[in-house]
């Protein structure tokens, strides 16, 4: 996923999937194919703004 956008919008896409990656892990476990899921997303945008942030 290529994402776009001022820093700003980075940084609420990756709060969110924090919040959603919690809440998930909560509700269904750690081990989760949902908490998985939000994992790599959230490894892919945190990737995405410290190479914008060089």
């Amino acid at each position: 996923m290529q994402v776009k956008g001022a820093p700003c919008d980075l940084t609420k896409r990756i709060n969110s999937l924090r919040f959603l990656m919690i809440r998930a892990g909560r509700q269904n476990g750690l081990g989760s194919q949902e908490v998985l899921r939000y994992s790599e997303e959230l490894d892919k945008l945190i990737m995405e703004f410290q190479l914008r942030h060089r």
